[in-house]
């Protein structure tokens, strides 16, 4: 008899809402097609750190069907849980307990640092994938297409609440994550005015100010983003001038954890993680201290990040999830790899696996006014939906 035909799914990086409804449909339109699905625990970890030779261990790799995924999509987070485990860039701690290091001493690519991709390959072979299915941002993505180019049929599927992966429009995650914002920020408009305050609240966004734009966009807030060093002096006057001219004495400026005014240094802090990222001091905190300083009126910071990626979908993500993993098993179905589902041009298409090693989008200054701190209203007409720039046609 023929080999069951296997499809491997797994998310890696950050969970955001929308993980499970990907996974369950891609297990349910699996399933219609006659396939296998092995979901894949802890994102890249799970090919790693299950022994070759040995039975599925299930605290990496656990059979996927219609009855255990039947009411995931109803939660957040990602039943198989995640990791940021990057097999080309393992360091010795990270290996699995049973390798001697000495055993791989050929795979060390620097002083400590391991090139574990041979490993993966044997592991989805021993495991009988004949397909893949991977959940996540330009990271997760990276290896991902280091797969595809040796030889694995494989599918991405892009998620972040950055909504920053090149190639897309949008990504799994985004609208939770301003849904969630806004609610959070709305509800502390009473305490701020209460006290006569001004918010300052940071928000998620390296290098990208999508998160902190768009949050902004349906909040009426200012908003500072990492494309554009600001005028601090300038922001202070501005949200003076808010406080003023509000009846609540009070004013809000979210900022994104990477935006920084002129003259300012954004330093980082802790170990990196196995992608070379490592964590970007609090500018929440130092924002709301130097807006004191130049306003004179109390001002407090406030983190709006884990509450952003917990919780269920919003029905868009629900939507662009279940819809991203159909048209994923379409492309599977239709024997095409090396593509990451996507939206381009407001539509659902898919592109090249290479277009997400290019650097990630960023906001434009079509849709942000420098000297107001604060998304562009105007001239809309024609825009798609949620108002990205389109990015064109799709690319083979």
């Amino acid at each position: 008899m023929a080999a069951p035909r296997r499809i491997g799914i797994l998310t890696g990086g950050g969970d955001v809402p929308g993980l499970n409804s990907v996974i369950k449909s891609v297990v349910y339109r699996a399933t219609d097609l006659g396939y296998e699905v092995l979901g894949i625990r802890r994102g890249w970890e799970g090919l790693t750190h299950q022994r070759r030779g040995a039975d599925l261990d299930p605290e990496y790799v656990r059979i996927l069907d219609r009855t255990n995924t039947r009411t995931i999509d109803r939660t957040g987070g990602t039943i198989l849980h995640s990791s940021r485990t990057n097999p080309k860039k393992m360091k010795a701690k990270g290996l699995p307990s049973w390798v001697d290091p000495k055993s791989v001493a050929h795979k060390q690519t620097s002083e400590g640092i391991y090139d574990m991709t041979d490993h993966v390959l044997d592991t989805i072979e021993h495991l009988g994938l004949t397909h893949l299915v991977t959940i996540g941002g330009d990271d997760t993505l990276s290896f991902s297409s280091v797969l595809y180019e040796r030889g694995l049929p494989l599918v991405a599927i892009p998620k972040t609440m950055d909504n920053d992966v090149n190639g897309t429009e949008y990504c799994i995650g985004f609208s939770s994550a301003i849904t969630r914002a806004k609610e959070v920020l709305n509800r502390q408009r009473t305490t701020l005015g209460s006290h006569e305050r001004i918010g300052v609240f940071r928000i998620f966004g390296r290098d990208a100010g999508f998160t902190a734009l768009y949050t902004a966009y349906v909040t009426s807030t200012r908003c500072v983003i990492p494309e554009f060093n600001y005028d601090i002096k300038a922001l202070a006057e501005i949200l003076k001038e808010d406080h003023r001219n509000n009846p609540s004495r009070y004013s809000i400026v979210i900022t994104a954890e990477g935006a920084m005014w002129e003259g300012g240094e954004m330093q980082e802090t802790g170990e990196a993680d196995a992608f070379g990222h490592r964590h970007k001091m609090n500018v929440g905190e130092v924002l709301a201290s130097e807006l004191k300083t130049l306003t004179g009126i109390e001002a407090v910071a406030s983190d709006l990040t884990y509450d952003l990626r917990s919780g269920e979908p919003d029905m868009l993500d629900s939507m662009v999830a279940s819809t991203f993993a159909n048209v994923a098993m379409d492309l599977i179905r239709d024997g095409i790899g090396g593509r990451m589902v996507a939206i381009r041009d407001g539509k659902y298409a898919h592109v090249s696996l290479a277009e997400t090693g290019k650097p990630p989008r960023r906001v434009q200054t079509t849709a942000y006014d420098i000297e107001r701190f604060r998304p562009k209203y105007s001239d809309k007409l024609g825009s798609p939906l949620l108002l990205t720039p389109s990015l064109g046609p799709v690319e083979d």
